[in-house]
C-alpha cells in the first residue's frame, strides 16, 4: 500500500502534466496507466498545439524542445473554389500555434517525470477506483497486488473512462454528438506540399494537409465511418487526395510511400460534472472533441493547468472549497472549444444528404470568413485559443 496526496489514473499527456505541475508545488502524486510507456509513445495523435500549450512545456521546465524542434505556424489556408486564402494568425491575434507530435509531448512529459523522481507506474492491470477512500488498486507490471491511497483521485484516462462511471448516474449529465463521416488518415514519406495546414473543401468531401517532419507528412480525407482502410491502395489515396485539393491555381500534393493508414472515427462528449466530491476529471475523460479544430490536447493541457491551481490551493493553503472553481472554469473553455470544433466541422465537411442550397451556404460562409476581418479573427482566436476574457 503506497499513500499519497493525488492518485491520478492515465498516464497519458493531461495526467503526466498534471503530475510534473504538482511537484513543482511540493505535491506528492502517483501516475499509473495499463498502458505500457512504450506503447502511449507509438500512439500517433494530434500535432497542433496553441501557444499557451508550447508555453506551459518550456515554462513549467518540462523541455524545451517544443521551441528548438516544433514548427510556428502563423496562419492556415482555406481552401474552397479551387483557391486557397489564407487566415494570418499573428496579424489577426499576435499569436501561433506549433507544429509538434503529441507523441513528443508525452516523451518531454514522460522523461521529465523520470528526471524528478516522478511515481509513474505504466503496464499495469485490473485496476479499479473506490472514491469512498479515496484510493487505486491494481496489479503491477510484476504482477504484485497495489493500492494507492489518496487525499484526491483524479481521472484522466480517456474517452473509456473507468473513473468517470463513479459519478452516480443521478448525478451525472452526459452531452454528446456523433458524426456521420470519418477522416481516413495517412502518414507518407514525402516533402511538404505546403508550408502551413490546408483546410481544403470540395464537391468530393473534406481533406487537411497537415505535417510531420521535413521527410514525414501527414494528410487526411472524409471518408464514410465503416471504410476499410486496407482496402485503399496507395494510388487510390492519392488520386483522392489530389482531386480534393485540385483548382485553377495549380496547387497539387508531393506525393511519397504511404507508410500507415488508418480511419479516425469522431464525436463531440462533455461530462458534467467535472467533479463529484474527492473525484476530478481531465482530458478526454471528461470531454472530446472533432479534431477539425485542433483542440484535443489542448483541452486536456488547460484542465490541468487549472487543476493544479485549484488542487494547491485545497491541499496545501486548507482550503477544500477551492476544488468547486474547477469545473465551471475547465467548462467554460470546453464549450468554447465544443462550439468551434462543430462550426468548422461543419462548414469544411460535406454534410449527408446535402441540398445545391446546403453546398452554396458552405461556399459562402467561408467566404465570409476569408473576406472579413472579423470572421477571419474568430477562426484566429478559436484556433490559436486566444479566447476574449
Amino acid at each position: 500500500m503506497t499513500r499519497t496526496q493525488v492518485g491520478i489514473v492515465g498516464a497519458g499527456p493531461a495526467g503526466l502534466m498534471l503530475s510534473h505541475l504538482l511537484s513543482l508545488n511540493g505535491i506528492d502524486s502517483v501516475v499509473i496507466d495499463n498502458r505500457t510507456r512504450v506503447e502511449i509513445g507509438k500512439t500517433v495523435r494530434a500535432g497542433i498545439l496553441e501557444a499557451d500549450s508550447a508555453r506551459l512545456l518550456a515554462d513549467t521546465g518540462v523541455s524545451d524542445r517544443v521551441l528548438r524542434e516544433g514548427h510556428p505556424h502563423e496562419g492556415i489556408d482555406l481552401r474552397f473554389g479551387g483557391e486557397s486564402h489564407r487566415v494570418d494568425f499573428r496579424a489577426l491575434v499576435g499569436e501561433s500555434v506549433w507544429l509538434y507530435p503529441q507523441t513528443d509531448v508525452f516523451v518531454d512529459l514522460a522523461n521529465a517525470r523520470e528526471r524528478d523522481g516522478g511515481d509513474v507506474r505504466f503496464g499495469v492491470s485490473d485496476t479499479s477506483v473506490d472514491v469512498s477512500g479515496p484510493a487505486i488498486r491494481f496489479t503491477d507490471s510484476d504482477g504484485i497486488a497495489q493500492e494507492v491511497r489518496c487525499d484526491l483521485l483524479v481521472g484522466a484516462d480517456g474517452s473509456r473512462s473507468i473513473c468517470r462511471a463513479e459519478v452516480p448516474e443521478a448525478l451525472r449529465r452526459h452531452s454528446s454528438r456523433e458524426y456521420p463521416f470519418a477522416w481516413f488518415g495517412i502518414i507518407t514519406e514525402a516533402p511538404r506540399s505546403a508550408p502551413e495546414l490546408v483546410y481544403a473543401h470540395s464537391p468530393r468531401g473534406f481533406a487537411l494537409i497537415s505535417q510531420r517532419t521535413e521527410t514525414h507528412q501527414r494528410m487526411y480525407f472524409q471518408c464514410s465511418p465503416e471504410t476499410d482502410a486496407a482496402a485503399w491502395s496507395d494510388d487510390r489515396i492519392w488520386e483522392e487526395l489530389q482531386a480534393r485539393v485540385a483548382g485553377p491555381d495549380g496547387f497539387a500534393l508531393k506525393e511519397g510511400p504511404i507508410t500507415e493508414k488508418t480511419v479516425l472515427r469522431f464525436r463531440s462528449f462533455v461530462a458534467e460534472p467535472m467533479r463529484h466530491g474527492n473525484l476530478l476529471l481531465a482530458g478526454d475523460a471528461a470531454h472530446t472533441v472533432p479534431p477539425t479544430g485542433a483542440k484535443g490536447l489542448n483541452l486536456a493541457l488547460a484542465d490541468v493547468s487549472v487543476l493544479s491551481e485549484v488542487i494547491e490551493r485545497a491541499l496545501l493553503k486548507n482550503d477544500p472549497d477551492a476544488l468547486d472553481a474547477y469545473g465551471p472554469r475547465a467548462l467554460d473553455r470546453v464549450w468554447k472549444a465544443q462550439h468551434f470544433s462543430y462550426w468548422m466541422t461543419t462548414m469544411l465537411h460535406s454534410l449527408p444528404a446535402a441540398t445545391d442550397f446546403d453546398v452554396r451556404r458552405q461556399l459562402s460562409e467561408l467566404a465570409s470568413v476569408v473576406g472579413s476581418e472579423a470572421g477571419s479573427r474568430y477562426l484566429a482566436e478559436g484556433y490559436t485559443g486566444c479566447w476574449p476574457a
